[in-house]
């Protein structure tokens, strides 16, 4: 199977456009945690993610991480390939949140395609800017939402994903996702246990009210 079908523009390209991709693009595999990009000065390729799930996050200068939105199956990661993608000017990680296999698009024949393919064009910005409109919702949600509110929405967030109601994570990557000390998140996560919305054991959140959290998300 050609993976590269997974970019809905794909069948759009000329032959030899799609021949120049394939031939380029190989598959990787990465364990959990494992870092596939660190920074803009790491300009890995493009990674179209084909089973796992991958994290996109910013450090500060303090060390302390926020994630800025995941990848799943068949979404496509930009940031990794800044180095043909001028207007990102922030340094990105992207780290495997979950064993993952993806095929890399090498930088260089991705961007050779693009130069003259205006649907590879078009796909591009559309993507980009499908990004940045989720970095800029994660803005907003910091700026203008209380922490209970943020973290609320982020356990339902997970319970989706994960498809779970009890929940392998702990304080720290909690706080590493939602860019807040793992002190900050103990407390309100307390807080949480006390309004008998979820309880807590080592490594588990186990959600009993999701009705509860979804009023305090607002959603």
């Amino acid at each position: 199977m050609n993976y590269l079908s997974y970019i809905p523009v794909f069948d759009h390209l000329a032959r030899s456009e799609q021949e120049r991709l394939s031939q380029a693009s190989f598959i990787r595999k990465f364990r959990k945690n494992e870092i596939l990009h660190n920074g803009s000065q790491d300009c890995t390729g493009l990674v179209l993610v084909l089973s796992g799930q991958l994290r996109v996050f910013t450090i500060s200068e303090e060390g302390r991480e926020i994630t800025m939105y995941r990848l799943f199956e068949r979404d496509l990661c930009l940031f990794s390939a800044s180095c043909i993608i001028h207007s990102i000017q922030f340094d990105m990680t992207v780290s495997a949140e979950k064993d993952a296999e993806v095929l890399m698009i090498p930088s260089e024949a991705y961007k050779s395609v693009m130069e003259v393919s205006a649907p590879l064009a078009n796909y591009t910005n559309e993507v980009m800017a499908s990004r940045f409109s989720d970095v800029m919702w994660l803005i907003d949600q910091i700026l203008w939402k209380s922490f209970d509110k943020r973290l609320a929405g982020f356990l339902l967030e997970e319970m989706d994903i994960e498809e779970t109601d009890t929940l392998r994570i702990t304080h720290e990557a909690i706080g590493n996702h939602l860019g807040n000390p793992r002190e900050v998140v103990t407390r309100m996560l307390k807080y949480f246990v006390n309004e008998n919305l979820i309880s807590l054991s080592r490594g588990t959140i186990e959600i009993k009210d999701r009705g509860g959290l979804q009023k305090i998300a607002g959603k």
